[in-house]
C-alpha cells in the first residue's frame, strides 16, 4: 500500500481544508485510560448471552489463573498487564466464539511472559486449549535479521499454526486489534513499524477471512498512525458532511423501508458512513478530491431470505434510476471470503447517488464477522477445522495459501505471494465446462491457466476468450469463458511470463518451472561435457560408478553433479578423478605448458557430425542447452564456431575468427568443441552485426533498410555515428538464417550507390 505517498498538503488542496500542525512530541504524551477492567461475572455473562451452555467454571478458572500469572506486570500505559488478555477475550466475545477460544485468549501470553508452562496449561485446562496457547506463543519466538524477513516468517508461522486450528488466527487478530487501540503508549520509534505491518498483513488477512468490521478498524488505526494529518482532514470532512446530510440519510432510510413494505417485503434498512481509510484510498486510486466522491454513504437492506433480496432489488430498480455498470451479484457468485450480497447504485432522493447492499441476516453476519460467524461454540458438529472445511470458502483459501508454503523458495517469495492475494478484489471466469474460477482483478489468461492446474499453465500456448482467439496476456472480465490451448511440446513456460502474471500462485509456479528448466539445461550440458571428456580419454562412464563417487564430489545426486559441471562450478576432470583416482588429464600431459597450442590444434579440426561423439551440437537459442551468442557480433550457421563455458551462464558461441577468443587462451578447460545442428524444416534466425559506411544524403538509410527487408533479414537494432560530413557509419544488428543469407545481404548493400563500404563485425 502506498497511500501515504500523497503529501498532506496535497490532501488539504483536494479537500479545501487546512490541517492543524501536529503538536510537539512532549505535547503528544498520552494519558493512561485506566478504564475499569471487566470482572469475572461480566465475562461469563458476555459469553452466556450467545452460548447458554457455556462452561462457567472453565471461564472463571482461566480468569483467575491469568490474573495471578501476570501478577504485578504492567503495560506501557501503566495499566495492569492482565487488562490486555482480558480485552482480547472481550473482542472475541463480540464475535461469539466458543469457550476454548475465550480461555485461550485469556491465557495467550502466559507461556511467553510468565512462569506458566504448556504442560501446566494442558493439565489444568486441557490439551485443546494448551495447543491454542502454544500456537500463539510460537509466533513470538522469532529473531531474524531484517524487518522484511521477520514479517515474512511471522506470516508463515501464523498461517502454519492456523492450518491446525483457525482459532489461532482469530485470537491473533484480536490481539493485534487491542495492541493497535493502545498503540499511543508504545515508543514512537516502534509505532510506524507496527502500523505498517498491520496494514500490510493483518488488516487484509482479516478482510480475506470476511471480518470486515475488524479489517476497517485495523486500517483506520494504522492510517491514523502513518499519516495523522491526512486522517484528521478526512475525518473532519466526513463529520461535516454527516451534520449537513443527517436529514437526507434518514429520508433515504424511510423511503426505502416504505417502498419495500408497500410491496410486501419487510426489511431492516440503515445507512452507514464509509471509514476514513476507505475514503482516502479511493481518492488515491481515482485521483479525485473529496467533493467528487459520490458514494461516501452506503445503505444496507436486511431481509429474511435470498428470494426476498431479489424482489427487493426489483422494487429499488423500478423506483429510482439505476447507475449503469454498478450492479454486482455476490449471492449467486459469492466472494472467496464467503461474502454474499447484492450491490447496486441508484439515483435516490435529492439526486443523490445511493449505494445499496441487499442481503439476508445470515449473510450480514458473515459479512461483518466472516469466518468467526461459523458458530464455533456449537456442540456435536465435529472440530472447528472439520466444520469450516464444509462451510467456509475463506478457510479453503487459507488452506490453499498454507499449501503454497511448501512450494516457496524463501520467506520473502511467500510474503510476496500472500500480499498479492490479499490486496486484490476479484473477477469471476468460467472454463468451457462451466467451472467457476475466482481471480484477482486485472488477472489475465496466464493466471487463469495456473488457477485451473499447474500443468495447464506450464503447457499453455494460446487461448480463446468467449470463443475468440486472444493473447495469453489478455486481462479477464467478469463472466468471461476462457479456453486454454496447451501443447505437450512446451514443458516449461517462458520466464517472461512471471512479469505478466498477477497471482502469486502463477508467479510461484512459473519461477519453479523456470528453475527446473534451467537446472535441466545445465544438467544436460554437464552430461555432454562429461561424455565428451570420457570419450576422448577412452574411459568408461556409468551412472552407478558416479553414484559411488558422490561423497567425494560433495554432491547429493547425479543430477547435482551434472548441473554443477554445466554451470562451471565443477570440472569434468574432477568428476573423472572422483570415479577413477588414477585418471590424468591427457591434454595437460601431452602439451605440458602449451595450453594455448592445445586449444588451437583442437580448433583447427572440425569433426564431421556423424563421426564424432565428443562434439556438442548447437541448435540455437531455444535449445535444450543454456546457449547464448557472442555479444557484439553473434554467430550464424556456416561459421566455424567454438563454445566458451562461463560459470553460472552456460555456453557462449563465438565464430572462430572472433578476436574476443584471445581472452580465453589461458583457460583451455573452458573451451568446447561445438557444431551446428540445424533443422532445415524449421528455419530460425541467428544474430549477426554489420558495419555500413553510408553516404550522408536524404533517403540513404531507407535504401539500406529496404535492401535488408527485401532479402528477408530482420533489423534488431541500429545505431548511427557521423565520421565525416559526407558519410554516416551505421552499426546494424541483424537476424539472418545462415552465412549464405548474410553474405547475400552484404553483397546487395555493396551494390547500392549510397553505400561506400560494408563489412561484418566480429566481437
Amino acid at each position: 500500500m502506498a497511500y501515504w505517498r500523497r503529501s498532506s498538503r496535497q490532501m488539504q488542496a483536494a479537500t479545501g481544508q487546512v490541517a492543524v500542525a501536529p503538536s510537539s512530541p512532549a505535547a503528544e504524551k498520552p494519558k493512561s485510560p485506566r478504564s475499569r477492567m471487566m470482572r469475572q461475572y461480566d465475562l461469563v455473562e458476555r459469553v452466556r448471552s450467545y452460548n447458554p451452555d457455556t462452561n462457567e467454571d472453565l471461564l472463571n478458572r482461566a480468569y483467575v489463573y491469568a490474573m495471578k500469572a501476570h501478577g504485578t506486570q504492567t503495560r506501557a500505559s501503566g495499566d495492569p498487564y492482565f487488562s490486555h488478555p482480558l480485552e482480547v477475550a472481550a473482542i472475541l466475545t463480540n464475535l461469539k466464539l466458543d469457550d476454548a477460544t475465550i480461555v485461550a485468549a485469556l491465557l495467550h501470553d502466559t507461556i511467553e511472559d510468565t512462569e506458566a508452562t504448556r504442560a501446566e496449561i494442558d493439565n489444568i485446562f486441557g490439551h485443546e486449549i494448551g495447543a491454542l496457547v502454544e500456537g500463539l506463543t510460537k509466533l513470538k519466538r522469532l529473531e531474524l535479521v531484517s524487518r522484511e524477513a521477520k514479517q515474512a516468517e511471522n506470516l508463515r508461522k501464523l498461517l502454519l499454526a492456523i492450518a491446525d486450528d483457525v482459532r489461532v488466527l482469530l485470537i491473533k487478530l484480536a490481539d493485534r486489534l487491542h495492541n493497535m487501540r493502545t498503540l499511543e503508549f508504545v515508543p514512537h520509534a516502534s509505532r510506524r513499524r507496527i502500523a505498517e505491518e498491520t496494514l500490510d498483513i493483518y488488516a487484509p488477512l482479516a478482510g480475506r477471512m470476511g471480518m470486515h468490521e475488524m479489517r476497517e478498524e485495523l486500517e483506520d488505526l494504522s492510517f491514523h498512525v502513518l499519516d495523522p494529518e491526512a486522517y484528521a482532514v478526512v475525518k473532519q470532512r466526513l463529520d461535516a458532511l454527516a451534520d449537513r446530510n443527517r436529514n437526507l440519510i434518514s429520508e433515504i432510510e424511510s423511503q426505502l423501508s416504505k417502498n419495500l413494505q408497500k410491496n410486501g417485503i419487510p426489511a431492516r434498512v440503515y445507512g452507514r458512513r464509509k471509514q476514513p481509510f476507505s475514503i482516502w484510498t479511493k481518492m488515491e486510486r481515482k485521483s479525485v478530491g473529496f467533493e467528487q466522491l459520490s458514494d461516501i454513504y452506503g445503505f444496507r437492506i436486511i431481509l429474511s431470505d435470498a428470494e426476498a433480496c431479489y424482489r427487493a432489488l426489483g422494487v429499488v430498480h423500478t423506483t429510482w434510476p439505476v447507475v449503469p455498470g454498478r450492479f454486482k451479484d455476490y449471492i449467486s457468485t459469492p466472494k472467496q471470503n464467503d461474502y454474499r450480497s447484492l450491490h447496486t447504485t441508484v439515483i435516490g432522493p435529492g439526486n443523490q447517488r445511493v449505494e445499496l447492499q441487499i442481503r439476508t441476516e445470515e449473510m450480514n453476519q458473515i459479512a461483518e464477522f466472516g469466518i468467526a460467524a461459523h458458530a464455533f461454540y456449537k456442540e456435536g458438529m465435529g472440530s472447528p477445522t472439520e466444520r469450516l472445511e464444509h462451510e467456509s470458502n475463506a478457510f479453503a483459501w487459507l488452506r490453499h495459501t498454507v499449501g503454497i508454503l511448501s512450494e516457496s523458495a524463501n520467506p520473502e517469495e511467500f510474503l510476496e505471494h500472500t500480499k498479492l492475494e490479499l490486496f486484490h478484489d476479484q473477477v469471476f471466469c468460467f472454463t468451457p465446462k462451466g467451472k467457476l474460477i475466482a481471480l484477482p482483478r486485472q488477472a489475465n489468461v496466464i493466471d487463469f491457466a495456473y488457477a485451473v492446474h499447474t500443468d495447464v499453465g506450464n503447457s499453455a500456448v494460446g487461448c480463446k476468450i468467449n470463443g475468440k482467439f486472444s493473447p495469453l496476456s489478455s486481462e479477464l472480465q467478469n463472466g468471461d469463458e476462457v479456453e486454454v490451448l496447451t501443447s505437450q511440446a512446451q514443458s516449461a513456460p517462458p520466464s517472461a511470463w512471471e512479469s505478466l502474471a498477477i497471482t502469486g500462485k502463477a508467479r510461484a509456479a512459473i519461477r519453479r518451472a523456470t528453475r527446473t528448466a534451467v537446472r535441466d539445461q545445465y544438467a544436460g550440458l554437464g552430461r555432454r561435457i562429461i561424455d565428451r571428456l570420457f570419450a576422448r580419454a577412452k574411459i568408461e562412464y556409468a551412472d552407478d560408478k558416479l553414484k559411488g563417487a558422490l561423497p567425494r564430489l560433495a554432491r547429493a545426486s547425479i543430477e547435482d553433479v551434472m548441473a554443477s559441471v554445466g554451470r562451471g562450478e565443477l570440472k569434468a576432470s574432477d568428476v573423472a578423478r572422483a570415479m577413477y583416482p588414477d585418471y590424468k588429464e591427457e591434454r595437460l600431459v601431452k602439451y605440458g605448458a602449451k595450453k594455448s597450442l592445445a586449444v588451437k590444434l583442437k580448433l583447427k579440426s572440425e569433426p564431421h557430425p556423424a563421426r564424432s561423439t565428443s562434439v556438442i551440437p548447437v541448435r540455437g537459442i531455444n535449445s535444450d542447452l543454456p546457449v547464448k551468442f557472442a555479444p557484439n557480433g553473434g554467430a550464424v550457421p556456416g561459421d566455424r564456431i567454438v563454445g566458451i563455458v562461463t560459470p553460472g551462464e552456460g555456453i557462449t558461441i563465438y565464430p572462430i575468427q572472433s578476436p574476443a577468443l584471445k581472452d580465453f587462451e589461458e583457460e583451455p578447460e573452458r573451451w568446447l568443441d561445438v557444431r551446428w545442428d540445424i533443422d532445415e524444416t524449421m528455419p530460425q534466425r541467428f544474430p549477426a552485426r554489420i558495419l555500413v559506411h553510408n553516404v550522408n544524403e536524404p533517403g540513404s538509410l531507407a535504401q539500406v533498410a529496404t535492401v535488408i527487408a527485401e532479402h528477408d533479414g530482420n533489423i534488431d537494432n541500429i545505431s548511427m555515428s557521423r565520421r565525416s560530413p559526407d558519410f554516416t557509419e551505421l552499426t546494424i544488428d541483424l537476424e539472418v538464417y545462415d552465412l549464405k543469407h548474410l553474405s547475400a545481404i552484404i553483397a546487395q548493400l555493396r551494390a547500392k550507390a549510397v553505400v561506400a563500404k560494408v563489412e561484418r563485425v566480429n566481437g
